[in-house]
């Protein structure tokens, strides 16, 4: 096993956290809710690429559509299955002929919320994500140029293309296939979870059991890096997933202080986007919650108070998009 410097920043601001806290904060929800903020509508949209109707469609189409690989087997839907969580739960995706790849699939519900695309955060938006698993050899293995040229040849995907980029002399083209299934992507968002309701006013949405995980998440410092709407900061954290050789964020950027860096993965869905970390080594959310403790806090749970942490964890469920696979030409 590697020596690894492991992030003891965590706990630090934990204790912050709670010193700067009212008298009778553990007692206070405003207190915990406030650490919080609910998932808003949809996530931001940036400027060059608005989300239209008909850029949306196409996008959801080019999503399911596996001609554009290599095999003519493989999409994007079949490792981000919307029957098992927009992943695969397996450890390790498995591409064209049969490849395993290094990593674990991350769903892509409420991608659009990410600072940063990938575990090693090596493109900043949904657009620069998109083209990626098409042209890489142990994913999709399609040449970016013959994956348009094979689009170009059904009637349906010119008259799709055309339609969403009105503007454009020549639309079937890379950046465009990009744009259409980040807008697609951008919709698959899961509001409404136990946990969104529970920040909005109903007091009846958590169980005592999950409120005491949620307290328990911001006392001992998990939500110093699980924050925000997908309760991830998008930052690089230094982590020993079981088994793993991946240098991660190092790969990116050289930087030593990267070797071994992860972006922060979302909580939003985690009950049902097992397995975890970078390599998938962990199936079960109680050991993955338990390691997390031990090595980026230094706190041990005691096994009531994973059932807690995990009872939370289980409200981040939201509601699941409601897609119906497309016709294909």
């Amino acid at each position: 096993m590697h020596k690894r410097p492991w992030n003891r920043l965590t706990p630090a601001i934990a204790a912050l956290m709670v010193l700067s806290a009212p008298a009778l904060a553990q007692d206070d929800d405003a207190f915990y809710r406030d650490m919080f903020e609910p998932l808003p509508a949809l996530p931001p949209i940036p400027a060059d690429n608005s989300m239209t109707r008909e850029k949306i469609e196409l996008g959801k189409m080019l999503f399911f559509e596996p001609r554009i690989s290599s095999s003519g087997v493989i999409s994007c839907a079949t490792c981000h299955n919307p029957a098992l969580g927009w992943t695969d739960r397996i450890p390790r995706a498995v591409g064209h002929l049969g490849q395993e790849g290094s990593r674990n699939t991350p769903t892509v519900l409420n991608a659009g919320f990410l600072e940063a695309q990938f575990w090693d955060g090596r493109e900043a938006t949904l657009e620069g994500q998109a083209l990626g698993p098409i042209a890489a050899d142990v994913e999709m293995a399609m040449d970016l140029d013959q994956a348009v040229a094979r689009l170009q040849e059904f009637e349906t995907y010119r008259e799709h293309f055309a339609a969403a980029f009105p503007d454009d002399a020549e639309p079937i083209n890379a950046d465009n296939v990009a744009q259409a299934i980040a807008s697609f992507e951008r919709t698959l968002n899961t509001p409404n979870s136990p946990f969104d309701r529970y920040l909005r006013g109903d007091e009846g949405a958590l169980t005592e059991d999950q409120i005491a995980g949620m307290r328990l998440f911001v006392d001992v410092g998990c939500a110093s890096c699980h924050n925000g709407p997908v309760l991830s900061d998008s930052n690089y954290h230094v982590f020993d997933a079981p088994g793993s050789e991946d240098e991660g964020r190092f790969v990116v950027t050289g930087d030593e202080a990267d070797r071994f860096a992860f972006r922060t993965p979302t909580l939003r869905n985690v009950a049902v986007t097992y397995p975890y970390f970078n390599n998938g080594s962990v199936e079960d959310l109680h050991q993955a919650v338990y390691m997390m403790g031990d090595q980026m806090l230094g706190y041990e749970f005691t096994d009531g108070e994973l059932d807690q942490v995990v009872a939370f964890l289980h409200a981040l469920t939201g509601e699941m998009p409601a897609i119906t696979p497309p016709a294909l030409p």
